[in-house]
């Protein structure tokens, strides 16, 4: 452990949506932090302008947002280390990139796209790896000012360095990783556009903002050693390195942009809730110490240690994320879940429910079993307790087809008070009268019931549906029962 304060960063590219193995290092990121009173930090890698949007950024902060993980520094808060966007940090990329270069230890390169691709090919030819070999990498630089005087177009190329063969550093996921240096070739950090690149902004940027631990993809080890190689000749101490693993879908390939539940934007179309997908992704890759599965963002923080995060790819399930969801969503109160599905409800217009501002406490616990996802149980109360339309569902047919069932809904329907809903007491009364009468227990008497009152024979309990279903509205879908059953 770095004896340094913890500083850690998550530094997305705005160029699409956010991924789940993006929310995961974010997650591990913060998690770190907050458990050793450390900063988390937010920083946007915007230098691929081409594809960087600022939609695509607003879209990322949002996410993270909405996800609970609130950052210390970033591009929205500030800090001591702004600007937070990297395409606004230009002038200290260009001032070091030249420090690299006055120094020797990178060179301006006019290889063409053509002369490179020319490389390539030979090397394909010859079934050798591909590497740029650059034929200016000893050209003076008072020769190279003025070819680009002259109006010629260079990047510059970090210069590896002869004569060491490996680097290697300890991984806090990995432990000891060594990396042959001749995995790369001279690699540019600075286009000839001037915009600098990847590896060399995140050195860069990581020694200013003084961070200590970088945990990201293990997709990032070759740029490890870029970065070391950077770090080294610029003089500075690296970060404590962690890479994490890959995430896997269930055919056990790589978790695609494609796949239904990739991104944040995904789940939270999906119905799922923050809480669920932290709680899933914190597990996706890491173990509690006691082997406890649903926990929350707190229990994670308290808990949350680098040294139990496996290297091993992890598997995205989603019946495992949907069943967690299930747990989260049954542990919430009845208003903060009414208020989750209520929007989605108000979207379709043909909709109408009881008018009674307190409805939901009627309402939710009836749905709360059936509920795995917001979607799940918004959609059994459209299906369910919409008052302005009642479905008899096919498989409710041979319910009604039991001998008494029309006497069970009948005598059910004569019965019923008057008052706005039924309470427990009066349908207890109700439902012994009518076993005392049609002479019926069981499926015999609850089946048709529930089917008098949803239209199904399949649901939540009885006692839990009198209370989000008015008396009139009970007595309505009885009637339908016994005419639908008569005509049948």
């Amino acid at each position: 452990m770095s004896t340094k304060p913890v500083r850690v960063r998550f530094a997305p590219s705005p160029t699409g949506s956010m991924h789940v193995g993006g929310v995961r290092t974010a997650l591990y990121n913060y998690l770190f932090a907050k458990h050793h009173c450390g900063q988390f930090i937010l920083r946007v890698e915007d230098t691929d302008v081409a594809r960087s949007t600022e939609s695509a950024q607003l879209e990322q902060l949002e996410d993270l947002k909405w996800l609970g993980l609130q950052w210390d520094e970033g591009p929205d808060v500030g800090g001591p280390n702004a600007p937070y966007q990297q395409s606004k940090r230009l002038d200290d990329y260009k001032k070091i990139a030249m420090k690299l270069v006055d120094e020797g230890k990178a060179y301006y390169c006019f290889l063409t796209d053509e002369q490179m691709e020319a490389q390539r090919l030979d090397a394909e030819k010859n079934n050798t790896p591909y590497q740029v070999i650059s034929p200016h990498r000893e050209l003076s630089l008072d020769e190279a000012k003025k070819r680009i005087a002259n109006g010629e177009l260079a990047t510059i190329r970090f210069k590896v360095p002869d004569g060491k063969e490996q680097y290697t550093f300890e991984d806090a996921v990995r432990s000891e990783i060594t990396l042959p240096s001749h995995m790369v070739g001279d690699f540019v950090i600075m286009r000839s556009d001037g915009m600098p690149v990847y590896n060399f902004c995140c050195v860069i940027d990581d020694h200013a903002m003084e961070i200590s631990h970088v945990f990201r993809g293990e997709e990032h080890l070759p740029n490890t050693l870029r970065q070391l190689m950077l770090y080294e000749a610029l003089g500075w101490e690296p970060p404590i390195f962690g890479h994490l693993s890959i995430i896997l879908d269930e055919a056990k390939k790589k978790l695609s942009k494609r796949h239904d539940a990739a991104s944040c934007a995904d789940l939270k179309k999906a119905g799922y809730v923050p809480e669920a997908i932290l709680n899933y992704l914190a597990l996706l890759g890491w173990s509690h110490p006691r082997g406890e599965e649903i926990l929350t963002l707190s229990d994670m923080i308290e808990t949350f240690s680098i040294d139990r995060v496996h290297a091993s790819a992890a598997v995205f399930d989603i019946a495992k994320l949907r069943w967690l969801n299930g747990q989260h969503v049954r542990h919430m109160d009845e208003k903060t879940l009414w208020q989750l599905c209520e929007p989605l409800l108000s979207e379709d217009k043909s909709l109408h429910f009881p008018n009674d501002p307190d409805w939901y406490k009627r309402v939710m616990p009836a749905v709360l079993s059936e509920f795995y996802t917001i979607n799940d149980g918004v959609d059994f109360i459209k299906k369910w307790f919409d008052v302005s339309h009642f479905h008899i569902e096919k498989e409710s047919q041979d319910v009604l087809s039991l001998e008494h069932a029309s006497d069970v809904i009948r005598l059910w329907l004569e019965e019923l008070p008057s008052d706005n809903y039924l309470d427990d007491e009066k349908y207890q009364q109700l439902v012994k009268q009518i076993k005392d009468k049609v002479k019926v227990k069981g499926k015999a008497l609850f089946a048709p019931l529930r089917v008098a009152m949803i239209g199904t024979p399949d649901g939540p309990d009885l006692t839990l549906l009198i209370h989000a279903l008015p008396i009139a509205v009970l007595k309505e879908r009885a009637q339908q029962c016994l005419e639908h059953a008569e005509s049948h």
